[in-house]
């Protein structure tokens, strides 16, 4: 059996989810075989090429496939997979696997197993259900599976040190575009913190901040001590106190950081979803009663406007 990651990038590097992804089909397989599509993305084939696990790189390099429009990467998967009979497809369960996966599920005329977080056999995997509050085995009786990953759920594979033997890596022709399909435009976040789901710290704010104002006054300060992403519950982002992509949860991101700091957060299940693989998670509340105190690993039950100024100052 083989399978066949796709990588996520920017056309310049990696993204760290594919190995996590590598992981996982590691467990599924006896071969993990990645496809890089972009526009110059060289650097990004010989990254993935280092990836340890994996046997070989298909690189396709078009404009085409510049912002990886799901219509024409489906088409690239599709034409690989004529040379070869990959038995699983595997994406990260980010914004861009989850809107490809689905399409070549759809082409390929079988099921999707979504946010796989336990690989059982190849065709047994565990999934949350319910906000992550219950787990669901599954099992697939399709003979090709279409997987996308909570990358979160797994360790990333290590890379190989560049003295040592890559992946071979192939370049191969690109597929027709589609041309009813363009991209028109990108808006980028610029900032000079962590990505929120890579972040090793991640700081987030809620409702109990009171405004965008305190919210920035407060929770700014101590993520700069800490060098740590920002990050917001869902009551904070619907308030106006933080922008979308700050929101993490099961309708927002899903974040496993070393160290994830809650102020002012009660711990709803919508939001522990999100946020339940962190290592430490240290919560700042008023309410002694909070959900979040239960999952906790460090608790302080304490007015947020004076513990955190504290919490930073003795940083």
């Amino acid at each position: 059996m083989i399978a066949l990651v796709i990588a996520e990038h920017n056309n310049l590097s990696l993204h760290p989810a594919t190995l996590n992804v590598v992981t996982a089909a590691t467990q599924c397989v006896d071969q993990v075989h990645v496809l890089v599509t972009g526009h110059h993305a060289a650097t990004v084939a010989e990254a993935a090429a280092r990836i340890s696990g994996v046997t070989r790189v298909i690189h396709v390099d078009c404009e085409s496939l510049q912002h990886q429009l799901a219509e024409n990467v489906t088409a690239q998967i599709l034409a690989a997979a004529e040379a070869i009979d990959y038995t699983h497809y595997m994406f990260a369960s980010t914004a861009a696997g989850k809107n490809t996966a689905p399409r070549l599920a759809a082409m390929l005329d079988v099921a999707q197993v979504s946010d796989v977080i336990q690989v059982i056999t190849s065709s047994i995997f565990c999934r949350p259900v319910y906000a992550g509050s219950a787990i669901a085995t599954v099992q697939s009786t399709d003979t090709i599976q279409v997987l996308t990953v909570r990358a979160t759920a797994f360790d990333p594979a290590p890379l190989r040190p560049t003295a040592e033997a890559s992946a071979i890596t192939s370049q191969v022709r690109s597929t027709a575009a589609f041309a009813s399909v363009s991209h028109q435009s990108s808006q980028l976040a610029v900032s000079e913190r962590p990505e929120l789901t890579a972040a090793k710290i991640v700081v987030s704010g809620g409702r109990a901040l009171g405004s965008p104002e305190q919210f920035m006054q407060t929770i700014t300060p101590l993520a700069d001590k800490l060098g740590a992403a920002i990050g917001a519950s869902r009551a904070a982002v619907d308030a106006g106190y933080a922008p979308n992509d700050w929101q993490v949860g099961q309708t927002g991101k899903i974040v496993a950081p070393d160290l994830y700091v809650a102020v002012g957060i009660s711990g709803a299940i919508q939001h522990w979803a999100g946020m339940k693989d962190s290592k430490v998670i240290v919560a700042i509340n008023t309410d002694a009663e909070a959900p979040i105190f239960g999952a906790a690993d460090y608790s302080l039950q304490a007015d947020l406007f004076v513990a955190v100024p504290e919490l930073t100052r003795l940083l």
